[in-house]
């Protein structure tokens, strides 16, 4: 639905209507929709045991489509074909890098997806071992999340600045880079709804669930943005942790012996 809606948003851009667009925005509430499914198979799987290699590809197959594809073709169609240029002959070239862009979000993705594979399976060697509070790079639901909360955000207007254009596609290049990288991100696979939890907990979701029904756009937006920016302030919190280990070790006196 995505893709398709995707498409109609484009014809519709096409004719000359640069306005609000319900096609994108229907695109990117897909994407939501697919996004919050996908945080419940795994576990509806595991609680009723029909858990399987078998689910496990075609779970990573779906997921390559669903957060690959689709978040490429909405990223494309929507902030990057129809930005005015100041010059004519900028336009051929912008619709090309943004060709190059969104094919280059849909390679690290399938590679992300390629990785968390390996990283699951106890049989592979060489694989990145972390927690289970933390992925190894960002996952790719959360990079599809963030094109469509900025879509979701300027209800399907597309892009028509030139600026903007440049600023979206390298958006985009960045959620893709961390997708490949190796930097830590939150899972929250440790919070289970089977496992009792503190009130807090319970207000909070009720406080985000409400704040979400009354300003959907700006708190989804946000939301999407904390989460990729969890990760890089994760990476500068252990590289100034680790650098200041050395520096309070050599502040140590020396014990002198005699």
């Amino acid at each position: 639905m995505a893709i398709l809606q995707a498409f109609q948003g484009a014809l519709q851009a096409g004719g000359g209507d640069y306005g609000a667009n319900a096609h994108f925005v229907i695109a990117a509430k897909a994407l939501g929709y697919a996004a919050f499914l996908d945080a419940l198979d795994g576990g509806i799987a595991r609680l009723t045991n029909t858990a399987s290699a078998f689910g496990r590809e075609l779970d990573s197959l779906a997921d390559a489509i669903t957060f690959g594809l689709a978040p490429a073709v909405l990223a494309l169609t929507w902030g990057m074909l129809f930005a005015s240029t100041p010059d004519y002959t900028l336009p051929g070239h912008l619709t090309r890098v943004g060709y190059v862009v969104a094919f280059f979000y849909l390679l690290c993705g399938t590679v992300r997806l390629a990785r968390f594979n390996v990283q699951t399976n106890p049989a592979a060697k060489g694989a990145l071992r972390l927690e289970r509070k933390y992925f190894a790079g960002m996952p790719i639901p959360a990079a599809a999340l963030f094109i469509g909360a900025v879509v979701y955000m300027m209800d399907g207007s597309p892009v028509r600045s030139f600026p903007l254009a440049i600023v979206w596609m390298c958006g985009v290049g960045i959620v893709s880079l961390l997708m490949v990288s190796t930097w830590r991100y939150p899972s929250f696979k440790h919070i289970g709804i089977s496992k009792p939890h503190t009130p807090l907990i319970v207000v909070v979701i009720g406080g985000v669930a409400f704040l979400i029904w009354n300003w959907a756009q700006p708190m989804l937006l946000a939301m999407a943005c904390a989460y990729v920016a969890s990760g890089i302030c994760i990476r500068i919190g252990s590289f100034i942790r680790r650098h200041r280990k050395p520096r309070e070790a050599a502040r140590l006196p020396e014990h002198q012996v005699g």
